[in-house]
């Protein structure tokens, strides 16, 4: 997706990824909510990391870097819904569901981590997740990422 991304941007310009996701190529995923980096509504993944378009320049981007967005997240399970997705329904996680695409693809990222360091989901990982849920349903999203990691 990245060379589509720089192709119609244009590597010069400033323009951050998220605006390119949503305005050029119509990816509706990553919300925006603060465009500093600082709620984490629009988490995507850049090399198959946790990241946050509205901070990075289009310019900065790679033609092999590969940016996934919550639309492609089932894809890269080879599934309708990614195991995650799966155990965001099975826990009734989302309210309003607007910070809830940035929320898996965080929580993606982190379980994907742990499991390459070859250790389980803690407490401590789950308190370093930073994306902001206004609703407050935190304990259902903890819950959540603890099932979806138990799956591997």
């Amino acid at each position: 997706m990245t060379s589509r991304l720089t192709e119609r941007a244009g590597r010069s310009m400033g323009t951050r990824n998220w605006w390119v996701l949503r305005d050029v190529l119509g990816i509706t995923g990553p919300k925006y909510g603060c465009g500093i980096n600082v709620c984490k509504a629009c988490t995507s993944h850049l090399n198959g990391k946790a990241i946050n378009p509205c901070a990075i320049p289009v310019q900065d981007l790679e033609p092999a870097d590969e940016v996934t967005t919550i639309e492609g997240l089932a894809a890269t399970a080879g599934a309708d819904l990614h195991p995650m997705q799966r155990a965001w329904l099975d826990h009734d996680v989302a309210q309003c569901g607007y910070c809830q695409p940035g929320q898996i693809m965080a929580a993606v990222a982190l379980v994907r981590r742990a499991a390459a360091e070859g250790r389980e989901i803690t407490d401590a990982d789950l308190d370093g997740l930073r994306n902001i849920c206004r609703c407050g349903t935190y304990f259902r999203i903890r819950e959540a990422i603890k099932a979806a990691a138990a799956l591997g």
